[in-house]
C-alpha cells in the first residue's frame, strides 16, 4: 500500500514521514527487495531530513 500511495503523490504533493529509524535502515525495514528500492527512490530524491538525535523521550519520561 505504501508503494501505491507514493506513486499517487510523487511529484504532485508533499508527504511527511515520521519514524524512529534512521534513513539508512529504511531499505532493510521495507523488505530489501525491488519494492523497497522503488519506495526509497520516491522518498529520497528531493527530501529534507530532520534528525532529532538519539534521545528517546519515552525512555526518559516513561
Amino acid at each position: 500500500m505504501l508503494l501505491e500511495l507514493m506513486e499517487l503523490r510523487y511529484g504532485s504533493s508533499s508527504t511527511i514521514f515520521c519514524t524512529q529509524y534512521r534513513s539508512k535502515d529504511w531499505h532493510a525495514r521495507l523488505g530489501g527487495w525491488v519494492h523497497a528500492e522503488t519506495i526509497m527512490d520516491r522518498i529520497v530524491h528531493g527530501t529534507v531530513w530532520l534528525e532529532m538525535g538519539d534521545v528517546n523521550m519515552r525512555d526518559i519520561y516513561g
